[in-house]
């Protein structure tokens, strides 16, 4: 035998024992639902800040006109 054959048979022999190691551990795997709902607790605080600027027209007709809002 040569010293590549034994190379190669040597590959030949890992590959088989991979296939083989994953046959026997194929059935170990399982997947399955969780009995209970998947809880996710988001404490999340949103605070906005609206800014907002008058036409010197619109500031003009409010101040006219204090009781329209």
């Amino acid at each position: 035998m040569t010293k590549h054959q034994g190379r190669t048979t040597l590959v030949v022999m890992m590959k088989r024992l991979a296939i083989g190691l994953g046959v026997v551990t194929g059935g170990c795997v399982n997947v399955a639902a969780p009995d209970k709902p998947i809880v996710i607790n988001l404490n999340i605080s949103v605070t906005q800040e609206v800014v907002y600027r008058l036409d010197n027209e619109a500031k003009s007709l409010i101040k006219q006109n204090p009781g329209i809002f």
